[in-house]
This record gives C-alpha cells, sequence and structure tokens, in this order.
C-alpha cells in the first residue's frame, strides 16, 4: 500500500462536458483552471506553491502557512503566489487535496465490509497521523474535491456486499470518519500538550492530584477509578487497551448489529432502508423486524414490501433513462441550432 509522493498535486481527470462551470477553487482542484502565463523565473508552478505550504504544515502546523511564508521558502516574492493561488483558502483546499491523495486498500474477494472498512478507517487515521494540520482546515461544504471523492467511494466501496440502503452506506462512513477524526485530533491534543511538558508524562504527579480532588461523595464511580490507578494509568505503557483500536472495533460492532438486524428482515445491499420512512413508527418497527422474521404475517408483508421495492427500483431505473433520452436530445436540438445559425451565417 503506497502513497501517492507529495511532490505534484494529484492527477485528476476533468469533469465532462455536462458539468456546469466550476467556482475557482474547486477548478483548482479538478486541474480545469486556466493557467497564468509564465513569469520569468519559470520554476514557479501550483505543484511548487502546494508542496512547499504542505512542508510547512507538516514541520510547524497549519498557524506556520502564510502566502508570505510560502513565497519567502521559494524565493519568491508574495504578490507572485497571486498568480496561481488567487488567496489562502484555495491554497489550503490543495494541501487538503494533497495530503488526502492517498492508494486506499484493495477491494478483497469475497467482500469482507468489516475487514475492508476497518482497512479504509485505519487508512484515513493514518493520513491524519501524517498531516495533523487537515484537522484545522475547517469544514465549508460538502465533499467535491477529487482525493475527498475519491475517499468516500473507496469508502462506499467497502461496504458493496453490506445489505445497506444509500443513506445507510453514507452515514456508516461518516460515522467511521468521524471517529477516526476525533481519535487523530485527541491524540495530537494530547501530543501538544506533552510537548509543552518538555514531552514528560507525569502520571505520578496526575494520580496524586486525582486523588486529592476526587472524593468518594461527589464523584462515587470515578472514586473508585482513581484508586486502583486505571482512570489515568501511572504506567502509560502498561495500560491493557488500545483506545482507538477498541473503539473503532466497537463502532464497527454497531454496525454490524445493524447489518445483522437488515439481513434478518431480508433486506437486500443497495435497497431501500428505514431512514426513508416518513412516520417514525413505521421506522422503528422496521428497525426491529429481524427478531420477528419468522413470523408468518411477517414473512408475508416482507415480500410484499420487497416487490414493492423491486418495482420501486425499476421504475427509478426507467427514469433514468428518460432523463439521459432528454438530455441526449436537448444536446442534439442544441446541435441542430448551432449547425442552423452557422448555415444562416454563410448565407
Amino acid at each position: 500500500m503506497t502513497d501517492t509522493p507529495e511532490t505534484d498535486l494529484p492527477e485528476t481527470d476533468p469533469p465532462g462536458p455536462d458539468v456546469p462551470e466550476l467556482p475557482p477553487r474547486l477548478a483548482l482542484a479538478w486541474g480545469v483552471a486556466e493557467r497564468p502565463e509564465r513569469v520569468p523565473r519559470r520554476e514557479l508552478s501550483i505543484e511548487r506553491i502546494v508542496e512547499a505550504a504542505v512542508e510547512i504544515a507538516d514541520a510547524e502546523g497549519l498557524a506556520g502557512v502564510s502566502m508570505a511564508r510560502v513565497a519567502k521558502s521559494l524565493g519568491f516574492t508574495t504578490m507572485s503566489l497571486y498568480r496561481y493561488v488567487t488567496s489562502k483558502d484555495d491554497l489550503l483546499l490543495l494541501m487538503q487535496e494533497v495530503a488526502f491523495d492517498v492508494v486506499f486498500p484493495s477491494a478483497r474477494e469475497p467482500a469482507d465490509w468489516r475487514a475492508e472498512l476497518r482497512a479504509w478507517a485505519l487508512m484515513t487515521l493514518a493520513t491524519y497521523r501524517r498531516h495533523p494540520w487537515v484537522l484545522d482546515i475547517p469544514i465549508t461544504g460538502a465533499p467535491m474535491t477529487p482525493s475527498n471523492l475519491r475517499a468516500a467511494d473507496a469508502g462506499l466501496r467497502a461496504l458493496r456486499s453490506a445489505p445497506l440502503g444509500d443513506t445507510e452506506k453514507v452515514a456508516a462512513i461518516l460515522l467511521v470518519n468521524g471517529f477516526t477524526r476525533n481519535a487523530a485530533q485527541l491524540g495530537r491534543d494530547l501530543e501538544r500538550a506533552a510537548d509543552q511538558n518538555d514531552g514528560t508524562y507525569d502520571a505520578e504527579g496526575i494520580a496524586g492530584t486525582l486523588r486529592a480532588l476526587v472524593d468518594e461523595v461527589r464523584f462515587p464511580y470515578l472514586r473508585p477509578l482513581v484508586e486502583r490507578g486505571t482512570y489515568v494509568p501511572e504506567v502509560p505503557e502498561l495500560d491493557d487497551i488500545d483506545d482507538v483500536a477498541w473503539g473503532l472495533e466497537r463502532t464497527l460492532d454497531g454496525i454490524a448489529a445493524y447489518v445483522a438486524r437488515r439481513e434478518a428482515a431480508g433486506a437486500e445491499p443497495g435497497g431501500p432502508d428505514a431512514a426513508h420512512v416518513d412516520d417514525p413508527e413505521v421506522a422503528a418497527a422496521l428497525a426491529t423486524a429481524g427478531a420477528y422474521a419468522s413470523d408468518a404475517k411477517v414473512k408475508k408483508a416482507a415480500a410484499k414490501r420487497k416487490e414493492a421495492e423491486k418495482r420501486v427500483r425499476e421504475a427509478q431505473k426507467r427514469v433514468r433513462d428518460l432523463q439521459k433520452a432528454e438530455r441526449e436530445a436537448r444536446k442534439a436540438e442544441a446541435e441542430a441550432v448551432r449547425a442552423a445559425q452557422e448555415k444562416a451565417d454563410r448565407g
């Protein structure tokens, strides 16, 4: 498993002709923005600017990145950078693209959604840990850049064999990514705190302070853990639980339990899910259907539901086919109009 070298921006296929004009930031990320004319010193480029910014962020954190700082590291004036990257926000977006341009683990055959989702989560976690400054970039909307979309695609690929609906799969990868992001941020913040204390971990001092502060009257459930030294282990290396690995497995356990209920209810991969049901009481009942899957009436109702879902999918496919035909007809009409205009101009 290898990462794409960080010396270049990710190579990205340009969007198709039907995609609307992109905002400048997204156009840069997709590689369809107009490149500036060459400046006298030919070695300056978007790729070099982003590479320098990533190096600064890896060494000093996001606070160390500024257009002036990047320009100085490259030996150029600040204004020369703006010929390539129009704002710091654009630069941050491109830095994030480089950070997440990784190769996710290959699909398994036969498919194993839990193992594949675990591998996806660990790759995501490793990326956050490798470039912790990514955690400080504000989230401004849905991911629409190539690297982020490839990450989402890899997560959905991991769940291809799970009997979950579309919205459930998206919710699952958001849940797992939320865990990895939080774990990476907590780890990063603890490291920063340790660095402020010369890298030392005064477990004995912390334990002593907690014993003095945490009494059995105000903290009846916390006090026993403090007394036993398990709340803050006095010897961290002897802690018998890897908090991150444990938390990830429990997160996957929760998804597995939900998948098991869906399988017991006879749900089909990619089919509709309870989240699509407007009535909360109906949605709640469907979520527990697996416990009564052997009941004759439940079986009969489930069969009717499956048949109805099948007809819905077939109807949706017909709608998509008709929409495609409509787009092609509009395109043909536009081409005919252009041809007519050219003919009129010639005449």
